[in-house]
């Protein structure tokens, strides 16, 4: 009958642990005994070499042996019969320095010769073996036997009975297969134990459902579009999927690792560590926006999920910029408007001269300020934002003046990245100088080149910033505007007036979003206070421009080359 294996896998792990500890206390087993009758045979050598050593060590032996002819009942034959009776030696045989018995169990081999060679102790040297003489298979020693003076009168050979070591051996076994027996039980009980509590804890499965179990886990994991990172109670990286890898930046090699050791500090190492709390937190990795869930697991670890933003944050971002579009020719709109039924109310009134001569000033107003962005700013889409945002900024009481010290070249890597710094900064200072009302409210915006390195500055009129949030304001999360609503459970406002910040699930990416972009072309951004009151924001972007000297077009307010 074929014993079939059982399919769950208690049972393939309770057979595999059976046949294991049943296979290991047979080769236990046999592996002790293999070596226990030759450590038997060592013991039984070493207590004949004992006995030996003591009878040597007896001085009226090596005197008598001397002094008296080798009898039966001569003083070292009672000596040595009386020492084997002692100690249960098979025999002690002393003999003389021609090898010569004067003692033996057996009374009539004495005066005879001893049947082995006693040439090695009778030089000098003890001698342990296993050998056969008169009385049998023995286990012996041999000492040589020195007289007071040192000299070497003879020898003692003392033999232990081979019957009695096998007998030692032949009643260890039962014992040590007791033992044996008894371990295997407790092998098999706790083998049981195992079992059942691995049961329990996969439910019955099978290993192929585990195995299929694994395969759909690794598909699911590194198919889906969104990161997971998941730790263990020591804050180790325990598994990460493809998608977490790319959006973080770290390495397929991170597992086993801890966060601190894949991940630069920062509050994206912060909220999957837990030291953040909340649901979906909003955090910046190289230059994406991230969605971050952490959820505890019940071994004391964790699992962090994360969602790329990055796409929504542009659409949102160029939502913003049609927006600002929008409120530009809406101010433009209101602005023309006020300004035809200005010409229109001179017309009525006959002022032609005067009509004539605001449309003039109208005109060329308009025409110098296009064209003073445009003579020192040579790039168009910067100089595009500029314009729009000077009509955005008006409108709202607020003045944008061009530093005199702009000049920047057009021949810039990637505007776009600069138009996301400037408009950042820009609309951070309209808001700050919004919500604190002075006599002359402005922006004061500088671009200039230095070498292949673009520099920015916008510095406004509002209330500043602390110098103990100084670098807070560049972490996601934190706001220089104040909240929508008072006292919102999202708002922390600051001791500073006019200044606040809000919980990332407000505000707070768009100077973090600066300064990382900053970080990735290996530049600055910084806040320092403004002479007069205000802040200046300041960002360096090395190798933003191009080493190429080629004289770039300028762009008129009506966007032509010339």
């Amino acid at each position: 009958m074929r014993i079939r294996w059982p399919r769950r896998v208690s049972g393939q792990v309770l057979a595999a642990q059976l046949s294991i500890t049943a296979g290991v206390m047979v080769l236990a087993t046999a592996l002790f005994l293999a070596p226990l009758s030759s450590e038997i045979d060592n013991q039984a050598m070493h207590q004949a070499l004992a006995i030996a050593q003591t009878t040597a060590a007896d001085p009226d032996i090596a005197r008598d042996l001397t002094a008296t002819e080798p009898t039966p009942s001569g003083p070292v034959q009672r000596a040595a019969e009386r020492i084997r009776r002692a100690t249960g030696a098979l025999y002690i045989v002393v003999m003389d320095s021609r090898g010569v018995r004067w003692s033996h169990t057996t009374t009539a081999r004495i005066g005879e010769h001893v049947s082995t060679d006693p040439g090695e102790a009778l030089s000098g040297r003890e001698v342990l073996q296993i050998d056969v003489g008169t009385l049998g298979r023995s286990a012996r020693a041999k000492v040589p036997l020195r007289a007071g003076d040192g000299r070497l009168v003879g020898a003692v050979s003392v033999g232990i009975g081979y019957g009695s070591v096998r007998d030692q051996l032949l009643a260890a076994v039962p014992r040590l297969l007791l033992y044996a027996g008894a371990a295997l039980g407790v092998g098999v009980l706790a083998a049981i134990a195992v079992s059942r509590q691995l049961r329990r804890r996969t439910h019955g499965v099978a290993f192929a459902d585990i195995s299929a179990l694994l395969d759909e886990r690794e598909a699911m994991l590194h198919g889906i579009r969104e990161g997971v990172v998941a730790f263990d109670r020591h804050g180790r990286i325990r598994l990460i999927n493809d998608e977490a890898g790319r959006l973080l930046g770290v390495r397929p090699d991170a597992t086993g690792r801890t966060l601190e050791e894949s991940l630069p500090p920062g509050r994206t190492t912060d909220v999957l560590a837990g030291r953040v709390d909340g649901a979906d937190l909003l955090t910046v990795s190289g230059a994406r926006v991230l969605v971050a869930n952490r959820m505890p697991t019940e071994d004391g670890g964790a699992v962090a999920t994360l969602r790329d933003r990055t796409e929504l944050e542009l659409l949102g971002r160029e939502l913003d910029s049609t927006r600002g579009l929008l409120d530009a020719l809406r101010a433009q709109d209101h602005e023309h408007a006020n300004r035809l039924h200005t010409l229109l109310g001179l017309l009525e009134l006959g002022m032609h001269e005067r009509a004539a001569q605001f449309v003039a000033e109208l005109t060329n107003a308009r025409r110098a300020s296009a064209e003073q962005i445009s003579e020192r700013v040579y790039d168009p889409l910067l100089s595009a934002l500029l314009v729009g945002k000077s009509a955005i900024v008006a409108e709202r009481g607020v003045a944008l003046r061009i530093s005199p010290a702009t000049l920047l070249p057009g021949r810039v890597v990637d505007p776009r990245d600069l138009v996301t710094v400037l408009g950042n900064l820009i609309d951070n200072a309209l808001d700050a100088v919004a919500a604190h009302p002075s006599p002359t409210p402005f922006i004061e915006v500088e671009l200039r080149a230095e070498g292949t390195t673009a520099v920015l500055r916008v510095s406004d009129t509002g209330p500043g910033v602390p110098p103990g949030m100084r670098e807070q304001i560049f972490t996601e999360g934190w706001s220089t505007k104040r909240p929508a609503r008072t006292g919102s459970p999202d708002a922390r406002p600051d001791a500073h007036e006019g200044f606040a910040t809000v919980s990332p699930r407000g505000r707070g990416i768009g100077l973090a979003l600066v300064r990382r972009l900053a970080e990735r072309y290996g530049g600055m951004a910084r806040v320092t206070a403004r002479a007069g009151g205000g802040a200046v924001f300041t960002v360096v972007l090395p190798e933003a421009l191009t080493g190429d000297d080629t004289p770039t077009h300028e762009f008129t307010a009506a966007g032509e080359s010339r």
